[in-house]
């Protein structure tokens, strides 16, 4: 019974799996796509693969808690995943992750080349995180 967490940007989406119980999150993939058809299609073999029973999806909200354009997105991208998928889907703030994630490859030493994947993964397991934190 796990949870996949996403972090769903423009061109990737980071993506975060659960232990089976559901306790700790790890970072499994990024998906580079040029169509959503085909990101949805990655995604849902995840699902298959690792049994997942529900997804959650960062919402990328502003700093006062308003929906901008890159929280339409996520709002569309989760209602367009469970629609296709048939599984719950629940949108979790999301604000400075990205920015926390890189913050923590800075200090890690982590080359800027390698940053930008690491950090889509890195964000979706604070993502996962935080959604199972808040259980």
């Amino acid at each position: 019974m796990r949870i996949l967490g996403l972090d769903p940007g423009e061109k990737r989406i980071g993506v975060a799996i659960t232990d089976p119980l559901g306790i700790t999150a790890q970072g499994i993939d990024v998906i580079t796509y040029h169509t959503l058809e085909s990101a949805l299609e990655k995604i849902q073999a995840i699902c298959r693969e690792y049994e997942v029973v529900k997804i959650v999806v960062g919402n990328p909200l502003n700093m006062n808690g308003s929906r901008g354009p890159s929280s339409e997105k996520a709002v569309r991208f989760a209602e367009k995943l469970q629609d296709t998928l048939e599984l719950p889907v629940e949108l979790v703030d999301e604000r400075l992750t990205s920015v926390s994630a890189e913050r923590t490859l800075i200090s890690g030493g982590v080359r800027r080349k390698e940053r930008r994947e690491i950090r889509d993964k890195l964000s979706a397991v604070m993502i996962l995180e935080n959604y199972l934190a808040s259980r």
